[in-house]
Protein backbone atom coordinates (compact mmCIF):
# COMPACT_ATOMS: atom_id res chain seq x y z
CA UNK A 1 0.00 0.00 0.00
CA UNK A 2 1.38 3.35 -1.03
CA UNK A 3 0.70 6.78 0.29
CA UNK A 4 0.22 9.98 -1.74
CA UNK A 5 3.70 10.98 -0.75
CA UNK A 6 5.10 7.76 -2.27
CA UNK A 7 3.32 8.29 -5.63
CA UNK A 8 4.15 11.99 -5.86
CA UNK A 9 6.26 12.57 -8.99
CA UNK A 10 9.66 14.03 -8.57
CA UNK A 11 9.96 17.65 -9.62
CA UNK A 12 12.75 18.21 -12.11
CA UNK A 13 15.68 20.00 -10.54
CA UNK A 14 14.69 18.95 -7.04
CA UNK A 15 17.52 17.11 -5.30
CA UNK A 16 16.79 13.54 -4.32
CA UNK A 17 17.52 11.82 -1.04
CA UNK A 18 20.97 12.80 0.23
CA UNK A 19 23.59 10.13 0.47
CA UNK A 20 24.49 8.69 3.85
CA UNK A 21 27.25 10.55 5.62
CA UNK A 22 30.38 8.51 5.95
CA UNK A 23 31.92 9.35 9.31
CA UNK A 24 35.69 9.34 9.05
CA UNK A 25 37.41 9.17 12.44
CA UNK A 26 39.75 12.04 13.13
CA UNK A 27 43.35 10.95 13.23
CA UNK A 28 45.54 12.03 16.09
CA UNK A 29 49.15 11.38 15.12
CA UNK A 30 50.37 13.53 18.00
CA UNK A 31 48.81 11.13 20.49
CA UNK A 32 50.65 8.17 19.02
CA UNK A 33 53.93 10.08 19.08
CA UNK A 34 53.34 10.92 22.74
CA UNK A 35 52.53 7.27 23.51
CA UNK A 36 55.75 6.12 21.83
CA UNK A 37 57.85 8.69 23.69
CA UNK A 38 56.27 7.76 27.04
CA UNK A 39 56.75 4.04 26.32
CA UNK A 40 60.43 4.56 25.52
CA UNK A 41 61.01 6.63 28.65
CA UNK A 42 59.17 4.10 30.79
CA UNK A 43 61.21 1.24 29.32
CA UNK A 44 64.44 3.11 30.04
CA UNK A 45 63.42 3.83 33.64
CA UNK A 46 62.33 0.23 34.16
CA UNK A 47 65.61 -1.04 32.73
CA UNK A 48 67.56 1.30 35.04
CA UNK A 49 65.60 0.19 38.09
CA UNK A 50 65.91 -3.52 37.35
CA UNK A 51 69.54 -3.66 36.19
CA UNK A 52 71.30 -1.08 38.36
CA UNK A 53 73.14 -3.07 41.01
CA UNK A 54 73.84 0.05 43.06
CA UNK A 55 70.19 0.22 44.10
CA UNK A 56 70.63 -2.95 46.21
CA UNK A 57 67.03 -4.13 46.19
CA UNK A 58 67.87 -6.85 48.71
CA UNK A 59 68.97 -4.13 51.15
CA UNK A 60 65.81 -2.15 50.38
CA UNK A 61 63.74 -5.17 51.43
CA UNK A 62 65.64 -5.50 54.69
CA UNK A 63 65.31 -1.80 55.54
CA UNK A 64 61.62 -1.83 54.57
CA UNK A 65 60.76 -4.14 57.46
CA UNK A 66 63.46 -3.02 59.90
CA UNK A 67 62.04 -2.46 63.44
CA UNK A 68 63.31 1.12 63.59
CA UNK A 69 61.61 1.94 60.30
CA UNK A 70 58.35 0.34 61.46
CA UNK A 71 58.50 2.40 64.67
CA UNK A 72 59.16 5.53 62.61
CA UNK A 73 56.17 4.68 60.41
CA UNK A 74 53.97 4.35 63.49
CA UNK A 75 55.14 7.74 64.75
CA UNK A 76 54.52 9.29 61.35
CA UNK A 77 50.96 7.95 61.24
CA UNK A 78 50.30 9.09 64.81
CA UNK A 79 51.61 12.57 64.02
CA UNK A 80 49.39 12.72 60.94
CA UNK A 81 46.26 11.73 62.89
CA UNK A 82 46.88 14.11 65.80
CA UNK A 83 47.92 17.04 63.61
CA UNK A 84 44.87 16.62 61.37
CA UNK A 85 42.59 16.35 64.42
CA UNK A 86 43.96 19.65 65.73
CA UNK A 87 43.75 21.15 62.25
CA UNK A 88 40.14 20.08 61.64
CA UNK A 89 38.82 21.23 65.02
CA UNK A 90 40.84 24.44 64.95
CA UNK A 91 39.96 25.09 61.33
CA UNK A 92 36.22 24.81 61.96
CA UNK A 93 36.46 27.19 64.93
CA UNK A 94 38.57 29.67 62.98
CA UNK A 95 36.20 29.54 59.99
CA UNK A 96 33.18 30.21 62.20
CA UNK A 97 35.05 33.06 63.89
CA UNK A 98 36.07 34.48 60.52
CA UNK A 99 32.44 34.52 59.35
CA UNK A 100 31.17 35.93 62.65
CA UNK A 101 29.60 39.38 62.79
CA UNK A 102 31.69 40.06 65.90
CA UNK A 103 34.63 42.21 64.72
CA UNK A 104 36.89 40.96 67.53
CA UNK A 105 36.41 37.27 66.66
CA UNK A 106 36.77 37.84 62.91
CA UNK A 107 39.91 39.95 63.40
CA UNK A 108 41.54 37.38 65.71
CA UNK A 109 40.81 34.63 63.20
CA UNK A 110 42.19 36.68 60.31
CA UNK A 111 45.40 37.48 62.20
CA UNK A 112 45.90 33.82 63.16
CA UNK A 113 45.45 32.65 59.57
CA UNK A 114 47.72 35.43 58.31
CA UNK A 115 50.54 34.53 60.69
CA UNK A 116 50.45 30.74 60.38
CA UNK A 117 49.94 30.71 56.61
CA UNK A 118 52.58 33.38 56.10
CA UNK A 119 55.45 31.58 57.86
CA UNK A 120 57.02 28.24 56.84
CA UNK A 121 55.97 25.18 58.81
CA UNK A 122 59.64 24.30 59.37
CA UNK A 123 60.17 27.65 61.10
CA UNK A 124 57.13 26.99 63.26
CA UNK A 125 58.51 23.59 64.24
CA UNK A 126 61.77 25.21 65.32
CA UNK A 127 59.80 27.88 67.19
CA UNK A 128 57.82 25.39 69.27
CA UNK A 129 60.92 23.30 69.90
CA UNK A 130 63.09 26.18 71.15
CA UNK A 131 60.37 28.28 72.82
CA UNK A 132 61.67 27.10 76.19
CA UNK A 133 64.71 29.32 75.70
CA UNK A 134 62.58 32.45 76.26
CA UNK A 135 59.77 30.89 78.31
CA UNK A 136 61.51 28.41 80.63
CA UNK A 137 58.45 27.98 82.86
CA UNK A 138 54.74 27.81 82.10
CA UNK A 139 52.38 28.63 84.94
CA UNK A 140 48.75 29.23 85.86
CA UNK A 141 47.98 32.27 87.94
CA UNK A 142 46.90 35.90 88.02
CA UNK A 143 48.74 38.36 85.75
CA UNK A 144 51.22 40.39 87.84
CA UNK A 145 50.07 38.32 90.81
CA UNK A 146 50.68 34.95 92.45
CA UNK A 147 51.19 31.77 90.40
CA UNK A 148 49.20 28.74 91.49
CA UNK A 149 51.12 26.12 89.50
CA UNK A 150 54.02 26.11 87.08
CA UNK A 151 55.91 23.59 84.97
CA UNK A 152 59.12 23.55 83.01
CA UNK A 153 58.46 24.16 79.33
CA UNK A 154 60.95 21.54 78.19
CA UNK A 155 59.38 18.89 80.41
CA UNK A 156 55.86 19.89 79.40
CA UNK A 157 56.51 20.24 75.66
CA UNK A 158 58.79 17.49 74.41
CA UNK A 159 59.86 16.81 70.84
CA UNK A 160 56.71 14.90 69.95
CA UNK A 161 54.43 17.54 71.49
CA UNK A 162 56.31 20.35 69.76
CA UNK A 163 56.00 18.56 66.43
CA UNK A 164 52.28 17.95 66.97
CA UNK A 165 51.66 21.59 67.88
CA UNK A 166 53.70 22.89 64.97
CA UNK A 167 51.96 20.73 62.40
CA UNK A 168 48.45 20.92 63.88
CA UNK A 169 48.30 24.67 64.46
CA UNK A 170 49.70 25.32 61.00
CA UNK A 171 47.14 22.98 59.46
CA UNK A 172 44.31 24.77 61.30
CA UNK A 173 45.06 27.95 59.36
CA UNK A 174 44.78 26.17 56.01
CA UNK A 175 41.78 24.09 56.99
CA UNK A 176 39.95 27.22 58.15
CA UNK A 177 39.96 28.54 54.60
CA UNK A 178 38.71 25.18 53.30
CA UNK A 179 35.81 25.18 55.76
CA UNK A 180 35.03 28.83 55.05
CA UNK A 181 34.82 28.12 51.32
CA UNK A 182 32.53 25.17 52.00
CA UNK A 183 30.22 27.24 54.22
CA UNK A 184 30.04 30.06 51.68
CA UNK A 185 29.12 27.55 48.95
CA UNK A 186 25.79 26.82 50.71
CA UNK A 187 22.97 29.09 49.62
CA UNK A 188 21.97 31.70 52.19
CA UNK A 189 18.37 30.68 51.77
CA UNK A 190 19.14 27.52 53.71
CA UNK A 191 20.14 29.54 56.77
CA UNK A 192 17.14 31.84 56.38
CA UNK A 193 14.78 28.87 56.18
CA UNK A 194 16.38 27.33 59.27
CA UNK A 195 16.02 30.62 61.15
CA UNK A 196 12.35 30.80 60.21
CA UNK A 197 11.89 27.38 61.78
CA UNK A 198 13.38 28.61 65.04
CA UNK A 199 16.83 26.99 64.80
CA UNK A 200 19.70 28.80 66.45
CA UNK A 201 22.86 29.77 64.55
CA UNK A 202 24.72 26.83 66.07
CA UNK A 203 21.98 24.36 65.16
CA UNK A 204 21.78 25.79 61.65
CA UNK A 205 25.52 25.48 61.19
CA UNK A 206 25.74 21.94 62.57
CA UNK A 207 22.56 20.44 61.08
CA UNK A 208 21.96 22.39 57.88
CA UNK A 209 25.06 24.18 56.57
CA UNK A 210 27.95 21.83 57.38
CA UNK A 211 26.32 18.65 55.97
CA UNK A 212 25.76 20.44 52.65
CA UNK A 213 29.23 21.99 52.72
CA UNK A 214 30.92 18.62 53.18
CA UNK A 215 30.88 17.84 49.44
CA UNK A 216 33.03 20.97 48.97
CA UNK A 217 35.17 20.40 52.06
CA UNK A 218 35.98 16.70 51.62
CA UNK A 219 38.16 16.81 48.44
CA UNK A 220 40.64 19.44 49.70
CA UNK A 221 40.51 17.91 53.19
CA UNK A 222 41.63 14.59 51.74
CA UNK A 223 44.43 16.33 49.89
CA UNK A 224 45.49 18.07 53.10
CA UNK A 225 45.60 14.72 54.92
CA UNK A 226 47.85 13.20 52.27
CA UNK A 227 49.99 16.33 52.28
CA UNK A 228 50.23 16.20 56.08
CA UNK A 229 51.53 12.63 55.91
CA UNK A 230 54.43 13.85 53.79
CA UNK A 231 54.90 17.08 55.74
CA UNK A 232 55.61 15.08 58.88
CA UNK A 233 59.02 14.31 57.37
CA UNK A 234 60.04 17.85 58.40
CA UNK A 235 60.04 16.82 62.07
CA UNK A 236 63.33 15.05 61.40
CA UNK A 237 64.87 18.54 61.46
CA UNK A 238 64.17 18.78 65.21
CA UNK A 239 65.65 15.30 65.83
CA UNK A 240 62.32 13.51 66.16
CA UNK A 241 62.63 10.01 64.75
CA UNK A 242 59.87 9.59 62.23
CA UNK A 243 59.91 7.42 59.11
CA UNK A 244 62.29 9.70 57.21
CA UNK A 245 64.66 10.16 60.13
CA UNK A 246 64.73 6.42 60.83
CA UNK A 247 65.61 5.66 57.21
CA UNK A 248 68.30 8.35 57.14
CA UNK A 249 69.88 7.06 60.36
CA UNK A 250 70.08 3.57 58.90
CA UNK A 251 71.52 4.95 55.66
CA UNK A 252 74.15 6.99 57.49
CA UNK A 253 75.23 3.99 59.56
CA UNK A 254 75.35 1.48 56.72
CA UNK A 255 76.20 3.91 53.87
CA UNK A 256 73.17 2.56 51.96
CA UNK A 257 71.53 5.97 51.80
CA UNK A 258 69.68 5.53 48.50
CA UNK A 259 68.24 2.10 49.42
CA UNK A 260 67.11 3.53 52.76
CA UNK A 261 65.38 6.45 51.06
CA UNK A 262 63.75 4.07 48.58
CA UNK A 263 62.39 1.97 51.45
CA UNK A 264 60.95 5.06 53.14
CA UNK A 265 59.46 6.24 49.82
CA UNK A 266 57.76 2.88 49.31
CA UNK A 267 56.11 3.20 52.72
CA UNK A 268 54.92 6.74 51.87
CA UNK A 269 53.54 5.54 48.53
CA UNK A 270 51.74 2.64 50.20
CA UNK A 271 50.08 4.78 52.86
CA UNK A 272 49.15 7.59 50.45
CA UNK A 273 47.58 5.01 48.14
CA UNK A 274 45.41 3.72 50.98
CA UNK A 275 44.43 7.29 51.90
CA UNK A 276 43.61 8.08 48.27
CA UNK A 277 41.24 5.10 48.09
CA UNK A 278 39.56 6.18 51.33
CA UNK A 279 39.24 9.73 50.04
CA UNK A 280 37.59 8.48 46.84
CA UNK A 281 34.90 6.55 48.70
CA UNK A 282 34.25 9.41 51.14
CA UNK A 283 33.84 11.84 48.23
CA UNK A 284 31.53 9.34 46.55
CA UNK A 285 29.43 9.11 49.73
CA UNK A 286 28.94 12.87 50.00
CA UNK A 287 28.23 13.21 46.27
CA UNK A 288 24.90 11.40 46.65
CA UNK A 289 22.91 14.61 47.04
CA UNK A 290 24.49 16.47 44.12
CA UNK A 291 24.78 13.78 41.43
CA UNK A 292 21.91 11.76 40.02
CA UNK A 293 24.18 8.78 39.49
CA UNK A 294 27.14 8.03 41.70
CA UNK A 295 30.50 7.76 39.94
CA UNK A 296 31.55 4.15 39.41
CA UNK A 297 34.02 2.58 41.80
CA UNK A 298 37.36 1.27 40.45
CA UNK A 299 36.03 -2.29 40.62
CA UNK A 300 32.93 -1.27 38.65
CA UNK A 301 35.13 0.43 36.04
CA UNK A 302 37.21 -2.72 35.60
CA UNK A 303 34.06 -4.84 35.25
CA UNK A 304 32.68 -2.44 32.64
CA UNK A 305 35.92 -2.61 30.66
CA UNK A 306 35.94 -6.41 30.77
CA UNK A 307 32.29 -6.55 29.75
CA UNK A 308 33.02 -4.25 26.83
CA UNK A 309 35.87 -6.44 25.66
CA UNK A 310 33.55 -9.47 25.59
CA UNK A 311 31.16 -7.76 23.14
CA UNK A 312 31.42 -8.58 19.41
CA UNK A 313 34.31 -6.73 17.89
CA UNK A 314 35.90 -6.07 21.27
CA UNK A 315 34.61 -2.50 21.32
CA UNK A 316 34.41 -0.93 24.72
CA UNK A 317 31.21 1.02 25.10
Amino acid sequence: MTTPQDTRPEVPGTPGRPEEIRAVPVRHPGRWVAVVVIAVLFAQCLHLVLTNKDLHWDVVGQIFTYPTVIHGLYRTLLLTVLAMAIGIVGGILLAVMRLSHNPVLSTVSWVYIWVFRGTPVLVQLFFWNFLGAIIPNVGIGVPFGPTFAHWSYNSLVGLFTAATLGLGLNEAAYFAEIVRAGILSVDEGQSEAAASLGLTRGQTLWRIVLPQAMRVIIPPAGNETISMLKTTSLVSAIALEDLTRAALDIGNRTLYIIPALIAASLWYLLVTSVLSVGQYYIERYYARGSNRALPPTPIQKVRAQLAGLRKPGGAVR
